[in-house]
Parts: C-alpha cells; structure tokens; sequence
C-alpha cells in the first residue's frame, strides 16, 4: 500500500488512524487538535500538512464534523486540492449533505481526482473495534481501490450509488437511528414513572421484536447514566438538520425527524450537546420529571 492521508482526529478519527497503524500503513495526520496528533504519532504515524498530504498520499480520507469544514480543507487556501494530481482519491468519511458530495466530487473530477462520500455506521465502539459500516457514493474505479482499507477499519463497505448516495444513506441511517432512540427513551421514560424496573423491562422486551442493536447499545449506558460520548448529539443534532434542509428541498415530508430536531434543539438549549446520543432520554425525562436509572437493591 502507498503513503495514505488522514485528515480529522476526533472521537471516531483517531481510533479508525490507528486500526490503519497497526495494519502497517503508512499513514500522514493532520488535525487543529495538537494532543490528538500527538497521540496518533506515537503510534506510529508522520504528520504532515493539507499540501504536504495532497503532494505525498494517493489516497487521502477525511472525518471531519461538517460539510463546509470539507470543502474548506480539500478547496481552501493551503488545501489538498492545490497539491492532488490525476488518478488520486479522496474519500470523506464525514456526515453530510448529498449536494456538499456532490461539489467535491465535482471539483476534485476537475482535475482529475477521484473522490467517495463515505460516512460511517458504528460509531466509537465500531470505529476502536474496526467494525464500522460503509456506505459510499461514487465510481467502482475509486471505491475499488479504496476497499483494502475499508477492511481494515470496518466489517462493511457497501457502494450505493453515484455520488452522494453514500450520503444519503447516512442521513437515512441517522433518522432510523435517532428516532430509535428518542422512541426508546419515551417508552423506557413511561416504564420508569410506572414504578416497573427498567433493566427487567429490557430485559423481558429484547428478545422479542422491540429488540434492536440501538436499545442493546442505549439502555445500559441510560440505567448507569453514563452519557460519555460515543457518538455525541451535538453530532447527531447537525446530521438530523441535515436530514430536515435535505428532504425539504426534495419536498419530502419528514414529520418525526422535524420533531426529533425539536428535541434535540431543546437539549442543545440545556447544556446536553456533549453528552452521548443516549442522552436523548433526558428530555424525555425532564418532562415526566423521572430518571430512567438502575434501580437500587
């Protein structure tokens, strides 16, 4: 394998650099969080800048918290773009917008570079554990050559479609996802007010067809209230406002997403942007005035 870039060190960034460490690709970071290259260096990493990546790496992925940050880093002053030459490709492993997919793809085609909209499924478990899901949108040319290193960072690499599909499975993923868990959390909000034990209630529903990976992965860490970040709403908040600006510029009708952003917004407004996705629950709870927690023995 050639030299690889990898732009973006944050919660799911840094552990997918690693996994690519440890299969001995030789790897290029960069990120504005000092301490995060600091970490991915020691392990074995070279650092290098957005030019310096475009000039030495043919295969170049970014994870970064926005569209606009992507095409700030891949087209801006000092970007990849400047130093990429023909026959490369960029793959952004970043949520966001079918149309930000598409102008990359776009531009990046002007001269040459190939480029996969990518975003991932799994997050901070799947990203450390090298199990994350795929979803692309671009050319079989370029998706092809990028599938030695979806192997090694996940369990799944599937090619949709043209580009921006990859995106527009995130941004369905994410309304299966987040309105899962805000279901969950009202169900689990009225168990709890009822005086029912919330871990028997879990346990007693699970197996049956209210049982899915997202009330196995969300109602433990909500009975111990541990809402570390694995995937944090503050995230989950800018890609269901995706979803929103998105289906309504397709006019398509989006009722309990519009209404998950609500809830999401009034979490923002409390303090809650930080905490994990699971987190959701509390607002819920604040309206029940009731805590979904692990009862005592």
């Amino acid at each position: 394998m050639s030299k690889v870039g990898f732009i973006g060190l944050g919660i799911m960034g840094k552990p997918m650099a690693k996994n690519l460490l440890k299969a001995n690709v030789d790897l290029l970071v960069c990120d504005l969080n000092k301490e995060a290259v600091e970490e991915v260096k020691a392990a074995g990493a070279s650092v290098g800048t957005y030019e310096e990546i475009g000039a030495q790496c043919d295969t170049v992925f970014l994870i970064l918290p926005n569209g606009d940050i992507s095409k700030d880093v891949l087209f801006g002053e000092g970007g990849v773009a400047k130093t990429l030459s023909a026959g490369k490709v960029v793959c952004d492993m970043s949520s966001v917008t079918p149309v930000e997919s598409k102008e990359c793809y776009e531009g990046l085609a002007k001269i040459g570079v190939g480029f996969i909209d990518s975003p991932v499924s799994g997050g901070e478990p799947g990203a450390i554990n090298g199990t994350l899901a795929f979803m692309a949108g671009g050319d079989q040319k370029d998706f092809d050559k990028l599938m030695p290193y979806f192997d090694i960072m996940g369990s799944s690499a599937v090619l949709i479609g043209d580009s921006g599909s990859g995106s527009v499975t995130k941004l369905a993923n994410q309304i299966i996802v987040n309105n899962t868990i805000a279901i969950v959390s009202e169900a689990f909000v009225l168990a709890s007010k009822a005086g029912a034990d919330p871990v028997k209630v879990y346990n007693a529903i699970r197996g049956g067809l209210a049982g899915s990976a997202v009330l196995d992965a969300k109602i433990p860490m909500i009975v111990e209230r541990n809402f570390v970040p694995g995937g944090k709403i503050s995230i989950n908040h800018k890609d269901i406002k995706n979803v929103v600006n998105t289906a309504h510029a397709l006019d398509v009708p989006i009722p309990y997403s519009a209404q998950l952003y609500e809830i999401l917004q009034t979490l923002k407004i409390h303090g809650h942007m930080n905490d994990d996705h699971g987190g959701i629950v509390q607002y819920f709870e604040g309206l029940a005035d009731v805590q979904v927690k692990k009862v005592e023995d």
